[in-house]
């Protein structure tokens, strides 16, 4: 009997987790109220209040195990020694996108716990350090093989994170200024996954 207990319980919390990144993604995370995610669920609120306390620390879970996932993905990418580097670039820019269009509330998460000093994303960070670690490696390797210019890794990583993180932190003023839906921003950022690799190439443009 306990152990039919426990598949139950883990079915009950996997489906709570499911309905929530379902409204996480479509209303944003100040707009989802614990009760809505309860319906979705097909639960009471007793219940997902008994598993996860509040909606913030559901939040949390969620978006670190996210983070955590996307990271697993990039680092067979940067470990395969035999991937041209064009081909790294658009791979990890539409790794990325792919990701931030699922988790739009997850580069604000992301920013207010390393404001804080948060400790919840600690093994995250070290296994996305291993990840960065990997791309720059890939990078001096290729300026020391006059592949690609010079550059300064520090201006071409916030540049790149810049080209790809900036638009999902100001959808809603880009949306507003250029009177477009959020459909056509998803569009967009579809366009962005062939085009942020093309600019990236013209700022490391060979000599």
């Amino acid at each position: 009997m306990a152990k039919r207990i426990k598949k139950e319980d883990v079915s009950a919390e996997e489906k709570i987790k499911q309905a929530a990144r379902k409204l996480f993604t479509e209303k944003g995370f100040a707009a989802v109220k614990t009760r809505d995610i309860a319906a979705e669920a097909g639960i009471n609120l007793a219940l997902l209040n008994y598993y996860f306390r509040s909606k913030q620390k559901l939040f949390d879970i969620i978006m670190i195990e996210n983070f955590d996932q996307f990271v697993k993905q990039l680092i067979p990418v940067l470990g395969d020694e035999n991937l041209p580097l064009d081909e790294i670039l658009l791979q990890v820019t539409s790794t990325y996108i792919d990701m931030l269009k699922q988790n739009p509330d997850l580069p604000f998460f992301i920013m207010n716990e390393m404001k804080n000093d948060s400790t919840k994303l600690l093994h995250v960070r070290g296994k996305m350090s291993h990840v960065r670690a990997g791309f720059i490696k890939r990078m001096e390797g290729a300026m020391k093989d006059g592949k690609i210019s010079q550059v300064r890794l520090g201006h071409f990583m916030m540049n790149f994170m810049g080209l790809v993180i900036f638009p999902f932190v100001a959808k809603p003023i880009l949306m507003k200024v250029n009177d477009i839906s959020s459909k056509e921003f998803d569009d967009l950022m579809e366009e962005r996954k062939e085009l942020v690799p093309v600019w990236l190439k013209a700022i490391m443009k060979a000599k």
